[in-house]
């Protein structure tokens, strides 16, 4: 999750809202790529998830990497919550259970992307090592119950975790048990923001059986390969899922406003103070009506915050942002940004996606996603499984790539990030069911070799 906005500018109109998103957009010559990256920590000898405090512990393994990089400390009152680097504007930040998220820095090619990976896990090891820490590359705490994670001490996540048992059935395995990857692609116009939201979250579930790698709950198989994207299903759905409106006449950020508008608010934050106002309606803190601050007006601060914590597939900020998708190996996770960099950053590709979608129904689409965490690529549209559509979209992918002709510094172009995918449909098998082959194999019934094999 973002770092908290501060921006204490007034909001008086709907029309600024839209303003806000309206400013992301940018010329094709200045699109970046932005990837998030999360993953669990945890100690070696044990395998436990690492607890704030102590001397093996997140609050170490920040301090460590702030000595290391020099980057700025994100603090909350006397606590280290994260580090940001002011010159290229990567971030490392802290999920609810403690899992350790890299935001990457905007950059131009998955080359960079790639480098940027590698050189955060290199420097995250080098501190983590000493202590015995270890991280793992999994969509899905494997064996740990919810009793066993640690609360990081995080204002907003205090009040996130007293609302979401509220609103549905998994929303606290949300906060404390999963891992995503995600890209954040720009736009350059409201019809180019409309036209590759409706892409990616058409799409969205190719991206979660192509990344599908959460098949284990407290130490068996739960019977989905993207248990992960599961739990999004009985979260909060008033502030997830497919979006049906998007593909409605008539979309465009005015709309998104509409709907981010009718969204609950979590919190509202005044200085260092959380101020829990969950449930309640952002339409009334822009009127100057919020019962809980009287005559408190909205700000962009309030607004950047609300809209941080609104969770669909595919969600729209000033930019993108690519939700359906696991955590996974290493070697894996550049295959995110190539996959959704060369569908929707070369006009053919992003009409050829298009072409293939644009008269999927509402309930095609939402079937299709409802299906995908059991079945993955099995999951069908139309008769067509999402094995076939997947080899197809990484043909549309491929061709994108190269059209962009982004050269590394060994002369290849960014098709080799694919490299992994293409394993993945020869096999015809998720991630998650490679891990289950091992599991009724020779891991004897057992999950434990995952925190030496999908170890970072």
């Amino acid at each position: 999750m973002a770092r908290d906005q501060v921006d204490m500018t007034p909001i008086e109109t709907r029309d600024e809202l839209v303003e806000w998103f309206e400013s992301g957009s940018k010329p094709k010559a200045k699109f970046r790529i932005g990837t998030e990256h999360e993953k669990f920590v945890f100690t070696l000898a044990d395998r436990k998830p690492v607890p704030y405090e102590g001397r093996r512990s997140i609050h170490t393994l920040l301090e460590g990497m702030q000595g290391m990089l020099g980057w700025e400390p994100i603090m909350e009152g006397p606590n280290i919550i994260g580090l940001y680097d002011i010159t290229g504007g990567g971030a490392i930040s802290l999920e609810p259970g403690g899992q350790f998220e890299l935001s990457g820095a905007p950059l131009e090619t998955i080359h960079q992307t790639r480098s940027e990976l590698m050189a955060h896990l290199a420097q995250v090891k080098e501190i983590a090592r000493p202590l015995g820490i270890g991280f793992l590359g999994v969509g899905m705490a494997p064996t740990w119950t919810r009793a066993d994670i640690p609360v990081m001490p995080k204002g907003r996540y205090k009040i996130m975790t007293n609302y979401m048992p509220k609103v549905g059935k998994y929303g606290l395995d949300m906060m404390y048990r999963t891992c995503t990857v995600q890209t954040n692609l720009d736009f350059a116009s409201e019809p180019d923001m409309v036209k590759k939201l409706r892409v990616s979250l058409a799409l969205q579930p190719v991206g979660t059986a192509l990344f599908a790698n959460s098949p284990f709950t407290e130490g068996k198989p739960n019977g989905f390969v993207s248990f992960r994207s599961e739990i999004w299903r009985d979260t909060d759905n008033q502030r997830a899922g497919m979006l049906p409106f998007a593909f409605e006449d008539g979309m465009g950020f005015e709309r998104y406003v509409d709907y981010a508008l009718d969204v609950p608010m979590y919190f509202v934050k005044r200085g260092d103070r959380y101020i829990d106002v969950a449930g309640k309606s952002f339409r009334d803190l822009l009127a100057g009506k919020l019962a809980d601050l009287p005559g408190e007006r909205a700000t962009i601060s309030d607004w950047a915050n609300h809209i941080s914590t609104i969770f669909p597939e595919v969600r729209l900020k000033r930019y993108l942002e690519m939700r359906g998708s696991d955590t996974v190996p290493s070697e894996r996770l550049p295959s995110l940004p190539a996959f959704w960099v060369g569908l929707l950053y070369d006009d053919d590709s992003l009409d050829a996606a298009w072409d293939l979608v644009k008269d999927w129904t509402a309930d095609e689409r939402q079937k299709l996603r409802d299906n995908v965490p059991k079945l993955g690529f099995e999951a069908k549209i139309r008769g067509r499984t999402l094995l076939a559509l997947s080899k197809e979209l990484l043909l549309i992918a491929r061709a994108g790539l190269q059209r962009r002709k982004q050269l590394g510094s060994d002369g290849r172009d960014e098709t080799r990030y694919l490299e992994p995918l293409d394993d993945i449909l020869v096999s015809g098998r998720t991630s998650a069911e490679e891990m289950l082959a091992k599991y009724h194999g020779e891991w004897g019934g057992s999950v434990d070799p995952i925190f030496e094999e999908y170890v970072y």
